[in-house]
Formats: C-alpha cells, structure tokens, sequence
C-alpha cells in the first residue's frame, strides 16, 4: 500500500485566509508611510530653505532677501544651499517661488513655494491636509 503525503485542501484553505489577514492589515500601514516619508521630506526642505533665509538675513544686516520674483530669491540664497533649490513635493511639484509682500503668507496653491518678502515666512504652497491632518502651508 503506498501513502501519500502532502497538504489537505483545507490546510491550503487556512493558510491562504491567514495571509489574506495578514495582508488586509499591513496593507495601510504601508500606504501610510509614504505620506509620512512625502510630510518628512517637505519638512526637511523647508528646513533648509529656512536656515538659507536666516543665514542670508545674518550677514545682510538683519535684511531680508528682497525679491520681484521667485528666481531672484533662488540666486541669493545659491551661496547658502548645497545643490539645486528643492521642489516641493506636493501641491505642483516644482521650484517655482511666488513672492508676496504683505503682513501674512496664505497659500493659493498655484506654485511650489511662497515667499513674504517683509516677514521672511517662507511656506509649502499648498493647502492639501498633511498625513497627520494639518495643511502643508502650516508646516
């Protein structure tokens, strides 16, 4: 009499409904990390544009980097920014500066970045919620 071996139909059966389960839990937290990664990475560039502002104003006198458009911006600050300028990981995705020259920076999402030429605020413009629900322009 020969015996054969292998899996019964209903071993496969709990296997594949225990990595289904598996699978319908990690599934999120993954999605969820590559928003948190996009948050961090916006964070991050802010940073460092930030620290470029702070760094210019330092040895200008505590002036700001004045500004007609967004490109003037870019060329004072090359000396203080290891690289290109950064491109804003959300909203339109690019470099462009929109200067503005009032006493608060509200996002219009039609640019990159935004940039109060008599405060120094320097902003994400982009008023989409972030993974933790704030808006990008409040980072």
């Amino acid at each position: 009499m020969s015996r054969r071996s292998g899996f019964t139909l209903i071993e496969l059966v709990v296997v594949i409904l225990i990595l289904g389960i598996l699978a319908a839990v990690a599934a999120p937290k993954m999605f969820n990390t590559s928003a948190k990664a996009t948050d961090n990475g916006l964070r991050q560039s802010l940073n460092i544009i930030r620290d470029a502002i702070e760094l210019y104003t330092s040895q200008n006198a505590g002036k700001y980097p004045g500004c007609v458009t967004g490109t003037d911006l870019q060329g004072y600050l090359t000396p203080y920014i290891r690289g290109t300028f950064p491109k804003s990981p959300v909203g339109t995705k690019d470099s462009v500066i929109k200067p503005v020259s009032g006493g608060t920076t509200t996002s219009d999402n039609t640019t990159g970045w935004m940039y109060n030429t008599v405060t120094g605020t320097f902003i994400c413009n982009c008023s989409s919620a972030t993974s933790d629900g704030t808006t990008y322009d409040a980072l």
